[in-house]
């Protein structure tokens, strides 16, 4: 249980550490993103999850 709260928090610092150095290019991406519909955002995030899993899945030597 612990290794999940410590990727939540590195998670949220990976966020803040890109809200705090590119404030305008993340609110740029944010407006694209609006504009973008669901079927495209819904596949895009599978992508991201799919290769967070795969990552995982490699630093946890499998």
């Amino acid at each position: 249980m612990s290794d999940l709260w410590a990727a939540l928090c590195l998670v949220a610092v990976l966020e803040g550490l890109i809200l705090f150095a590119m404030p305008g290019g993340w609110k740029r991406t944010m407006v694209q993103m609006l504009h973008l519909p669901d079927r495209q955002l819904r596949g895009l995030g599978g992508i991201v999850l799919a290769t967070g899993l795969l990552a995982l899945y490699f630093v946890r030597g499998g």
